[in-house]
């Protein structure tokens, strides 16, 4: 095996200028992906990033490697066929909530049952920035937008129970503003075989301004997220001294030393249970807001079931290419 060049994360900077609003959280995901790259062992020449349209999706541009800026929340088809046609290649979808949950929704739902084996960051901040400020598929309820005046009426998507829902393997959700958090994430994603989809709770400056703030603000975020991390107990707190427990059928948070409650008392976070019951419970929990990787289940991936059926066919074939086919049976001259 060829051995891999150790880059640095300005292998992975490209010349082009980047143009996003200051302040934007795009900015720190841009920087933790270059960060992250170096790590998963990967040539230059074989990572693809493949996006749709919206503010993101001018991701590729500023990455020194293959890409393809594509057409409005069909990434996820143009990503799964390259994954198809090269296994070999590390292939990134780049989206928005509006990208991938409004026009894309079909294809994002897919790629995730299909489980091919890729990665999807979505940037979700909750409007649509390109287009300037219309309300998107994860808009709240009562939010002011160019659209809705008056304050929005639809209810919003929850891109975690969406994925749940389309029996995602993988799901992780994050800060816009934890870039260490982040480069770790795209790491473990990439090394995961599957679909592996990252929600970045990514603030619009703009549009949207602090639009997460009561989770991920720096103040705050140590109280109001609780990181999960395989195999450890769920604490949170700049003290780590409040926990999650099972209460009947719901999560209940507790204090350490209140009642009695020790940290033997405290859920250990399991990402690799095939049940999703809990990692659904985790995902709807407001108070705290978990982040992490909250589901990861290994399974087989969708090019590996399609190559055991290839070769199955193909033993069996009398046809051994196209020309056998084409003429075959019957055939005529025009």
């Amino acid at each position: 095996m060829e051995a891999v060049k150790k880059y640095t994360f300005k292998d992975f900077a490209s010349d082009q200028e980047v143009r996003w609003c200051p302040g934007c959280d795009d900015y720190v995901i841009l920087r933790a992906m270059q960060k992250a790259l170096p790590e998963i062992g990967v040539k230059k020449e074989d990572i693809v990033f493949i996006s749709g349209i919206g503010c993101s999706s001018r991701f590729p541009y500023y990455m020194n490697t293959y890409g393809m800026h594509s057409i409005h929340g069909r990434a996820p088809a143009i990503a799964s066929g390259l994954k198809l046609a090269n296994p070999a290649l590390s292939v990134w979808v780049i989206t928005g909530d509006g990208d991938s949950l409004a026009i894309g929704g079909n294809h994002f739902i897919h790629v995730l049952r299909r489980n091919v084996n890729l990665n999807v960051i979505l940037f979700n901040n909750e409007i649509y920035g390109l287009t300037k400020g219309q309300f998107s598929p994860t808009s709240l309820i009562g939010q002011k937008t160019k659209t809705s005046p008056y304050g929005n009426t639809q209810r919003p998507f929850s891109p975690g129970e969406l994925a749940m829902g389309a029996q995602a393997r993988f799901f992780a959700r994050l800060g816009g503003n934890n870039p260490k958090q982040m480069t770790k994430i795209f790491i473990e994603a990439e090394k995961f075989k599957g679909t592996s989809l990252i929600e970045v709770l990514q603030n619009c400056v703009i549009f949207n301004d602090g639009c997460f703030a009561k989770y991920t603000d720096k103040a705050v975020r140590e109280d109001k997220q609780l990181q999960v991390v395989h195999g450890e107990p769920m604490l949170f707190g700049k003290e780590k001294n409040k926990g999650l427990v099972l209460n009947g059928l719901k999560l209940e948070v507790v204090t350490l030393g209140e009642n009695g409650i020790s940290e033997k008392d405290i859920l250990i976070h399991d990402a690799k249970e095939a049940d999703p019951t809990l990692h659904t419970m985790l995902i709807r929990l407001e108070y705290p807001l978990v982040t992490g990787v909250i589901r990861a289940v290994s399974e087989v991936t969708f090019e590996a079931r399609e190559a055991v059926v290839t070769e199955a066919v193909k033993a069996k074939a009398t046809f051994k290419n196209v020309d056998d086919l084409f003429f075959s049976g019957e055939t005529y001259e025009v």
